[in-house]
Parts: C-alpha cells; structure tokens; sequence
C-alpha cells in the first residue's frame, strides 16, 4: 500500500465498482447483467491465453480453454457463486483446487492431476500463504488484495495447466468476497485482452518480486478493474434500453 499510486488506483476502482452497482438497472436486474459481464469476461480470458474468443453458432465448443473458461464463468454465476464464495472464504486452497476441475479438464493427459497442484519445491509454501491472506491475513484493500491473489497464481502457475483462466476466476472471488464487486458486474478481462502484451509482461514482473514491478501490477489490475467497471455500465445501460 506505501508504494507509489497503489492507493489511488485502489480507490479509483473501488469507486467506479461502486457506480456500477449502482445503476438503476443493477439494482434489481444485475442476474442479467452479471451473466453477460461473466460470458464477456470468459471469452476474454481465454484469448488472453491464445483460445478462441467466438462462440461457436452451433454451441459446440472445441477450444478447451475457452470451454473451460465457461464453465469458471457458469460456477461463478447465479445460485452456484453464493456457494463458490462461502467456500472461497474459509477453505481458498479447496476451491482453487476445484477451479483447477472445471479450467484444465480436456488438457491434461492424467485426469488424477486434476486438482492436485504441482509438487514442485516452494508451491505448497506460497499456496499456504496465499491462501491465509484471503482467510484474514491482510487489512489491504479489496482491490489490491484481488490484484496480489491474481499475480501470484499467475506468476506461480501451481498446477501447470489453465492457471491464468484459475488467476482471473480466483481475482473475481476476492472481488464479490470482499465486497468490492458483490454481484461480479465488472469485466476487466476485456481491458487485460486489449492490452495482452503488457498483461504478461506486467505478471513477469511482479514476479521477480521488485518494488516497482509489483507496484505497477498492483495498478495495472486496478486500472482493469476500473475499466471493467465502465463496461458494466455500458451493460447495464442497454438492458436498460
């Protein structure tokens, strides 16, 4: 938080966050509105990653990453995200394992690794840690927290198949669980998709853990979030037509 422009960036998303939720349209119609931000954000996030970001006209989907980023999306919408986030705020490490379920399946070669992160030194130690900052460990705000949650799941890739599409889906939790996004209105996937290059240059360099590096990922994903906020509008507001 004392680095340079994170609590400004911070506050910045909070804020438009906040707007969003408080369009006249998402005060009563956000199960419309949050299940486009969630098909928009999916497809995003798949490209972000090289799949397809198009629907197939006849619904079936060959691009494992895009169909496993759909299925994140339909676990974090409607009745199954109350469920997803309970779970999120007590056992973090169970629901990442179950994101890693509904990402990877149709990419791994054993469908035992299906859940079991990789065994390699250190990813047992940053899970734990990670996982006792989402359970209480931190007073930071929401929109730095989700930022460090998607950084290190992103730079540490702990299970080796789908761990972007985990990192985003694991950003939205800390999102609707702290509060911050409680419908799961905003779509920063589309900004991070626009910017791709930069996206991944931005998670090579938090990283390798340097001040700046992380000061800038921090502010990178709250400028999304920010951004993502603006689409949820543009949502609302042609529900609202």
């Amino acid at each position: 938080m004392d680095l340079p422009g994170v609590a400004d960036a911070a506050e910045r998303a909070r804020a438009a966050l906040g707007e969003a939720h408080r369009h006249k349209t998402n005060r009563r119609g956000w199960p419309q509105t949050a299940t486009e931000a969630a098909v928009r954000a999916a497809r995003a996030s798949a490209a972000i990653d090289g799949g397809d970001v198009e629907l197939p006209a006849d619904g079936d989907i060959q691009d494992p990453l895009l169909a496993g980023a759909l299925r994140l999306a339909t676990a974090l919408d409607g009745d199954s995200l109350p469920i997803m986030v309970g779970t999120w705020e007590r056992a973090p490490l169970q629901v990442l394992a179950r994101l890693h379920v509904l990402a990877a399946a149709g990419m791994v070669d054993d469908p035992d690794q299906l859940g079991r992160p990789r065994v390699d030194p250190g990813v047992g130690e940053r899970l734990d840690a990670l996982s006792q900052l989402v359970t209480g460990g931190t007073t930071v705000p929401a929109p730095v927290l989700a930022a460090i949650v998607h950084g290190e799941l992103a730079a540490l890739a702990p299970f080796g198949t789908a761990d972007g599409l985990i990192a985003r889906a694991a950003s939205r939790l800390v999102s609707v669980s702290t509060g911050l996004d409680p419908h799961n209105l905003g779509v920063p996937e589309t900004h991070w998709l626009k910017r791709r290059t930069a996206y991944h240059k931005a998670v090579e360099a938090f990283a390798a853990g340097e001040a700046e590096g992380v000061a800038g990922w921090v502010i990178t994903c709250c400028g999304a979030m920010e951004v993502g906020a603006q689409e949820a509008l543009e949502i609302a507001e042609a529900h609202s037509a």
